[in-house]
């Protein structure tokens, strides 16, 4: 009776056991071993981005843009030369699918007008953060490295007195002050930039800013500096990004020792038109 008694017990107790232990790897094994990192499958993965290829950069430029952006071409001798200037030089790059580029350069009698255009395609690597996203933030780096001004104001508020008319301010005092900034150019940025004297920064109106209208956001940078031309070297730069592609139009002019400065405003617009073209053949 006893070894009966036994036995069973035994079977009873190991059983148990099994049933644990079977128990427990079911209900904890999976949450030990899973990663922080792991998406369930319950989550839903970022979107990917608009565009998965990048178009050919040295393709994207008819000759009547070439020759409006850099007019010296025209004056190379017709046949090969000529058409190795149009053709324009690929940017070395070591991933195709994710950067292209292109540059153009003409010497011109009275200066050199050198042109980049870049593609950037990006993709995030987080399932949470879709590409849009990521190329957002990269968007956000790049303008945020160009340093651009606060917007200028256009308004007439002028600031508020030290002390009112009544006790012997000159009325006429602030019309003469706005007087004195239009000559220096602060409200008419247009005939500033667009004078012979304009040898500085570009006024208000065409200051480094950002551009509305433009793909998904954009900005504009314009920047002179000093050379041994008496011109200076001006580079104006357009930055747009449409979905996951960021695009890059960089602009320059090195005028010759006689040569006036580079105009601001006629340089801005070229390379904007230009953009706008892009940002079409893109579909953004």
């Amino acid at each position: 009776m006893q070894r009966k008694a036994y036995v069973p017990g035994v079977a009873a107790l190991l059983a148990a056991l099994l049933t644990g232990c079977t128990g427990g790897s079911g209900a904890t094994g999976d949450a030990t071993d899973s990663k922080p990192g792991d998406v369930g499958t319950t989550a839903v993965a970022a979107r990917p981005g608009k565009y998965r290829t990048l178009p050919e950069p040295c393709r994207q430029l008819d000759k009547g843009t070439l020759d409006k952006m850099l007019p010296g071409i025209k004056g190379l001798p017709e046949g090969e030369q000529r058409d190795k200037a149009y053709e324009g030089a690929a940017t070395v790059t070591y991933d195709t699918d994710r950067r292209v580029g292109c540059r153009w350069k003409d010497d011109g009698a009275d200066a050199t007008h050198r042109l980049l255009v870049d593609f950037e395609r990006v993709v995030s690597y987080d399932n949470t953060v879709s590409d849009d996203t990521e190329a957002g933030q990269v968007f956000t780096s790049k303008r945020t490295e160009a340093h651009l001004p606060e917007p200028v104001s256009t308004g007439t508020t002028s600031p508020t007195p030290s002390h009112s008319p009544s006790a012997g301010t000159d009325e006429n005092a602030g019309d003469d002050t706005e007087k004195e900034g239009k000559k220096t150019g602060g409200e008419t940025s247009d005939d500033a930039s667009s004078s012979p004297s304009d040898d500085s920064a570009p006024g208000a109106g065409l200051q480094p800013r950002a551009l509305e209208g433009l793909a998904d956001e954009a900005f504009l940078d314009d920047q002179l500096m000093a050379s041994a031309s008496a011109g200076g070297h001006r580079t104006v730069t357009v930055v747009f990004r449409t979905s996951n592609v960021i695009v890059t139009v960089e602009y320059e002019q090195q005028p010759g020792p006689a040569a006036k400065v580079p105009d601001s405003k006629e340089m801005q617009d070229r390379a904007q038109e230009l953009a706008r073209k892009l940002a079409g053949t893109l579909g953004g």
